[in-house]
């Protein structure tokens, strides 16, 4: 098939590179001129775990274009996947310009039937609102699809390939077929293909990543009563997660979750229940919970040092959300730094991908070193805000040999903590017995 994608963001360039995996023919379409010339010169610009094999190879073997011309790129496209962002506003409700203004561009330029496609993540409704731009705007038939994206960061290439379901919200019975035969080649293994109407497929979205914000938020809530009450978050996260009702995943207590997904799905689901009158209470509760959890860690270190780091240096292990990513979005070592700063400490960070997005977010707020050792010079304590796998099994020797202290704040629990007792080690992490 041919294919447009309109927008290279995360989710735009992991969907067409994917789809021009499985043969179609794909032009992926960009305002942003730089951009285009990068990736028109071969560079990915993003990070994301096997994306650069599948894009070089599409490219070269011509499946794979990109472009800043819109009418180029929709002229002969049977589907146009619209991946454009939806940030929060000022009142935090998503903000559909992106979209709505591409819709009335594309409306403009299209001469015969296609599928428009809402990748990206929109307020129930807003298939909607697209299918009333091109009714005012062409006498072109048209049918709107919402096909929600469930790519998690650092696994996305896999999750594109090998999808769990795929969701598409659609009554038009040319729509589905012509979608069929597109993700035929994604679910040969019998994940289903689900099919519903629009506004539930635009639901779906929202109510899933809500749900697993709440699970997330609720392991949190356990950890910190499990401190409170001498139990292991460790021991109970196993004892939950057996049955099978619950599921194993998820469970893993931290310091909060972050991302260009949870933070802003939730809120636009409390907006638009608020909208109909609805007082959604739990997910209120989530995000009232986990902005506490992502600064947790600095009030267990403000507590060890008597309220007192006016002057301390610490070593900050762990930039982006989660690991295998670049991405900074709402990432709880922002606001650990945030808060350290305020407190009168300094900080020297080190992430193995997303040094240089908080370098041009922040600046010289912090200092940066080259390697996750490099951090710990002169620091007063080591914090950990990512679970990078190179974390996981550091050279203790080396650690106690350059921090100045042996003291961790672990917000992700990546040690046993036998061991630590063994290395003699103050280490306070979450949910479990603290070893000084």
């Amino acid at each position: 098939m041919k294919i447009a994608v309109v927008g290279t963001g995360y989710v735009g360039l992991v969907t067409g590179t994917c789809l021009a995996e499985t043969g179609n023919n794909v032009i992926c379409v960009d305002i942003n001129e730089a951009k285009v010339k990068k990736m028109q010169d071969g560079q990915v610009p993003i990070y994301e775990p096997g994306l650069d094999l599948l894009f070089h190879r599409n490219i070269e073997q011509g499946r794979l274009h990109f472009t800043t011309n819109l009418a180029e790129a929709i002229e002969e496209a049977q589907i146009i996947f619209m991946a454009l962002p939806t940030p929060p506003g000022g009142d935090g409700a998503a903000d559909l310009s992106y979209i709505l203004g591409a819709a009335k561009d594309i409306s403009k330029l299209i001469k015969d039937y296609k599928i428009i496609v809402n990748k990206s993540t929109v307020p129930v409704g807003t298939a909607d609102k697209v299918r009333t731009v091109f009714t005012e705007n062409t006498n072109i038939e048209v049918d709107v699809v919402s096909n929600p994206e469930f790519l998690r960061e650092g696994v996305a290439v896999e999750d594109f390939m090998k999808p769990d379901r795929v969701v598409l919200g659609t009554k038009s019975e040319r729509a589905k077929k012509l979608m069929t035969e597109l993700y035929g080649p994604y679910v040969r293994q019998g994940n289903p293909i689900l099919f519903m109407d629009e506004r539930s497929s635009e639901l779906t979205k929202y109510a899933a990543n809500s749900f697993l914000a709440t699970k997330i938020t609720f392991m949190n809530e356990i950890a910190n009563l499990c401190e409170l009450v001498g139990a292991d978050v460790d021991a109970v996260r196993r004892g939950i997660g057996s049955d099978d009702r619950i599921g194993k995943r998820f469970l893993f207590p931290g310091i909060g979750y972050g991302g260009s997904c949870f933070p802003k799905d939730v809120q636009a689901l409390v907006m638009a229940a608020d909208e109909n009158t609805y007082d959604f209470q739990i997910l209120k509760s989530v995000m009232e919970v986990n902005e506490r959890q992502k600064t947790i860690l600095v009030d267990k270190l403000l507590k060890y040092y008597k309220n007192d780091i006016q002057g301390k240096h610490f070593a900050l292990w762990g930039l982006a959300f989660k690991p295998e990513t670049d991405d900074i979005r709402e990432a709880p070592a922002l606001y650990i730094i945030d808060a350290l700063v305020k407190n009168g400490a300094t900080v020297t960070v080190f992430d193995p991908e997303g040094i240089e997005n908080v370098r041009n977010l922040i600046g010289d707020k912090v200092n940066y070193a080259t390697n996750q050792y490099d951090a710990l010079e002169n620091a007063d304590a080591l914090l950990i805000a990512t679970e990078w796998s190179v974390f996981r099994n550091p050279d203790f020797e080396k650690i106690e040999t350059t921090l100045k202290n042996k003291v961790i704040f672990d917000g992700r629990n990546l040690y046993d903590l036998e061991k630590m007792i063994d290395l003699g080690y103050y280490y306070n992490s979450i949910g479990r017995k603290l070893v000084d």
